[in-house]
């Protein structure tokens, strides 16, 4: 579990992170290596769900020694297929990151939310849903690992 203390505003405890694939923490099909160390990081406070269409059919091996749990879905539909993901989760506990058009019901959904802008870029109309909008995923995961930047984002 992962807690942060936001001055002027409700207390958050995250129990599970939601990461999209495509353009989040993979770009071209593949993980990017500084993803991995600080995944390995966040697993020891929370559960950590991979969410994919898998465009291009490497999820499965990409995240093998990830210790993550790899969730599917059809490409047709895939913000709905988000959102009840999270939903079922529990949307007040989970942290949601991603850069597409398709993570918008799942931002709406997350007590938590992270765009970030990766080497597939990033879609501007989920930035109105995001809480916080980071330059990589690199960046986005180390704020999550630091409360104290989280605070700095964050408080009222």
């Amino acid at each position: 579990m992962l807690a942060y203390k936001i001055p002027g505003r409700k207390d958050l405890v995250i129990e599970n992170i939601v990461l999209d694939y495509n353009g989040t923490i993979a770009v071209d099909g593949k993980v990017l290596d500084e993803v991995k160390g600080l995944i390995g990081k966040l697993k020891d406070h929370v559960n950590i769900y991979v969410l994919t269409a898998d465009t291009y059919g490497t999820v499965k091996e990409e995240c093998k020694d990830m210790d993550v749990e790899v969730l599917t879905f059809p490409k047709e539909n895939a913000g709905e297929s988000k959102r009840e993901i999270v939903k079922r989760l529990g949307g007040e506990k989970t942290l949601c990151v991603g850069n597409g058009f398709n993570d918008i019901p799942m931002f709406e959904e997350a007590v938590l939310s992270i765009a970030v802008i990766e080497g597939e870029g990033a879609c501007g109309k989920l930035f109105f849903h995001a809480d916080i909008v980071s330059r990589s995923i690199t960046e986005a995961l180390e704020i999550i690992l630091d409360e104290n930047k989280m605070k700095a984002t964050l408080r009222n």
